[in-house]
């Protein structure tokens, strides 16, 4: 079983369709507007987005999962190192990576890729689900069955894993997670607060300061 370096099992997210992320995004940006999608994985967002008109680049440091993307100009490359020396008018940083212990980072590399007048699209776990999140929380994403197991609390940190299961196959992926004041994050990487995209304000637009 080949697992990325963050360790995510790769004939699992083969499996695993989008969940409303494509609509969520194409919703806040102007059609046909160039992506940059950071940690694009196998391409479960990647490919509706492109079906939606939309031009991608595909970024992920798994060389596994970029394998699977169709139609998509793809980088194999870690998001804080990434330097492309391109703009675009729309970045997507999802799955909840800004949640992460490296997320200034992450910001940082996606601010260095907007375009003025551009727009940072994020999917992060806001502070509301670090109240309720318990064992047993998840649901189903296609014909996968998802829930949390261990949850333990630290602080502002949250640990816990997912087990996945399809069919007689199961898989188990555990995460750490930090629960952050947003707008100073924001401000420190020279990204300003937008807009919430969802009523469960699971994700956000930022924009660089000054622009409209």
């Amino acid at each position: 079983m080949s697992v990325t370096p963050d360790g995510c099992p790769v004939d699992l997210y083969l499996e695993l369709p989008s969940a409303g992320e494509p609509e969520v995004i194409h919703g806040a940006v102007p059609a046909g507007a160039a992506v940059l999608e950071l940690g694009c994985g196998s391409g479960r967002v990647t490919h509706p987005l492109l079906a939606l008109g939309h031009p991608v680049v595909a970024v992920d440091e798994s060389a596994e999962m970029l394998a699977h993307i169709r139609g998509a100009e793809t980088v194999c490359a870690r998001i804080d190192e990434l330097r492309l020396e391109r703009r675009f008018p729309v970045v997507v940083l999802g799955s909840h990576l800004v949640n992460g212990p490296d997320r200034q980072a992450l910001l940082a590399a996606a601010r260095r890729h907007l375009a003025p007048g551009g727009q940072l699209l994020v999917e992060w776990h806001p502070p509301a689900w670090f109240d309720q999140v318990a064992n047993g929380a998840g649901g189903q994403l296609g014909d996968v069955r998802i829930a949390l197991e261990g949850v333990r609390r630290e602080g502002d940190r949250l640990s816990a894993t997912v087990r996945y299961a399809l069919g007689d196959r199961t898989w188990k992926q555990p995460f750490t997670c930090e629960n952050f004041p947003l707008e100073p994050a924001l401000d420190e990487a020279g990204l300003r607060f937008d807009r919430w995209l969802t009523a469960e304000r699971d994700w956000f637009s930022a924009r660089s300061p000054g622009a409209g």
